[in-house]
């Protein structure tokens, strides 16, 4: 039968499009692009060229393995340093990651990309305030130095200076929040500076909890910058940035938290609610144990310490499938995946695709034998104007040890993260991908834990 789908995606820099199309439905070698200057091959070094390879086809621990000899034989060897740095980094091991770009800055005090990670790593520890000074010791140009790290906005973390990001109250190892609906996305309510319960969707390719612009307005939240946000098909479009006094969540609240502002209210009819104000993004449950759990039509946050972990898998028992993650950029969550018999490579999580379980690079729809359906293509409504959406179908998907077939995707244009991070993303999972599982977002360990009935 013909179904009329709503595609949502609050993609990877807290920015959003809208799409409407329709489809009949059933239920390569890398691509090679210019390496960034931390990647770029040096000549003569043949070690270095091949962790750079392993590196841009997502092989971290092997390429780290090349990149941590070379920075053993020669700790100034500033590339080499680097890299192990951003390794951290992608696993989320922060510690380790200041570590190593606080020596490649030693190195080489002008390498400004080092010091943008080094801010995220800041901005990671909710240390908003030392990620601004950071960024401003470099000057105006880490402007352009940020476009993976779009949260991080110097007057926004500076205006956190004496507060504490993030600050959990409440009683109790967890919270749960019950969707209003899941028409399209999961919505909950939440509570915003204390006021009535308002409703958000839940959306992990959002990054800090995003307000729609007249609720912010209503609410008299003033903005501190902006950034131009990427949509679907490359598109761009302003963002406001800013920060609230809390977020209720559940029985917890949030004190001083992060958000950027952008119109959503118009998708309220979409969604299947009254008035949609906002959605809740990956840096926000990065601060719980969290579980969005399509099984029982909630979100389940828990407190992020080692007991809420070993009584979530007390109650799982061993009907969890654990997939490895690395977090990219400010929010980007990857692991491994295939596509049909190509070879494996990395693929995007995020739950705000709806109306798809997948979205391909056009490289990797290639690599896959996948043919677009050209005949039931149709117009949608992009974040920055008119979109050409081309439905298909991937006859296998794998995320980790997680498997479905015959996977509705969609294409609309270049995927802009196919080669943004310096290694190559194949693509996005999205809502139907995960919609049949309870996902738990384990970033202390970095670990996707899929629960099935």
């Amino acid at each position: 039968m013909t179904r009329t789908a709503i595609i949502f995606l609050i993609a990877t820099s807290a920015i959003c499009f809208f799409t409407a199309w329709q489809r009949d439905r059933p239920a390569i070698p890398l691509a090679v692009s210019t390496y960034p200057s931390s990647l770029a091959p040096q000549s003569g070094r043949q070690d270095i060229d091949t962790a750079n390879d392993l590196f841009q086809g997502g092989k971290f621990e092997e390429a780290e393995k090349i990149y941590a000899t070379l920075a053993t034989n020669n700790p100034r060897n500033q590339a080499a340093v680097r890299q192990m740095g951003y390794i951290a980094l992608l696993g989320n091991q922060l510690q380790t990651a200041q570590s190593w770009l606080e020596k490649a800055i030693a190195t080489k005090p002008t390498d400004s990309e080092a010091k943008v990670m080094l801010a995220q790593v800041y901005y990671r520890k909710d240390q908003l305030v030392k990620a601004g000074d950071l960024l401003n010791q470099i000057g105006p140009s880490y402007q352009g130095l940020v476009a993976n790290y779009k949260m991080m906005n110097a007057p926004k973390l500076e205006s956190f200076q004496g507060l504490t990001p993030y600050q959990l109250k409440g009683s109790g190892q967890s919270t749960v929040l019950k969707f209003v609906t899941s028409k399209l996305l999961p919505v909950v309510t939440v509570r915003i500076n204390g006021g009535p319960e308002t409703t958000f969707f839940i959306d992990t390719g959002g990054a800090e909890l995003v307000l729609d612009t007249e609720f912010a307005k209503e609410l008299g939240v003033k903005s501190v910058g902006s950034f131009e946000g990427t949509f679907s098909g490359g598109q761009q479009t302003e963002v406001l940035n800013s920060k609230i006094d809390s977020l209720t969540l559940g029985n917890w609240t949030l004190s001083n938290v992060p958000v950027v502002m952008m119109p959503l209210r118009q998708l309220s009819a979409a969604f299947g609610v009254k008035q949609l104000d906002g959605c809740v993004g990956t840096n926000v449950l990065y601060h719980f144990l969290a579980t969005l759990d399509n099984l029982h039509n909630q979100l389940v946050l828990r407190r992020k310490d080692a007991q809420s972990l070993k009584e979530f898998k007390q109650t799982a028992g061993n009907n969890v499938v654990t997939v490895p993650i690395w977090m990219a950029g400010d929010h980007y969550i990857v692991g491994q995946g295939q596509i049909n018999n190509a070879p494996h490579t990395l693929l995007m999580v995020d739950t705000g695709l709806a109306g798809a379980g997948i979205k391909l690079a056009e490289s990797m729809i290639k690599k896959a034998d996948i043919k677009l359906e050209e005949d039931k293509a149709s117009k949608g409504q992009g974040g920055g104007g008119t979109l050409n959406i081309v439905p298909y179908t991937v006859r296998q998907v794998s995320f980790g040890d997680i498997r479905e077939e015959s996977v509705a995707g969609l294409y609309d244009g270049p995927f802009p993260w196919e080669n943004t991070f310096g290694f190559y993303l194949a693509g996005m999972v999205g809502h139907d991908f995960v919609q049949p599982y309870a996902v738990t977002f384990d970033f202390e360990h970095m670990q996707l834990l899929f629960q099935h009935d």
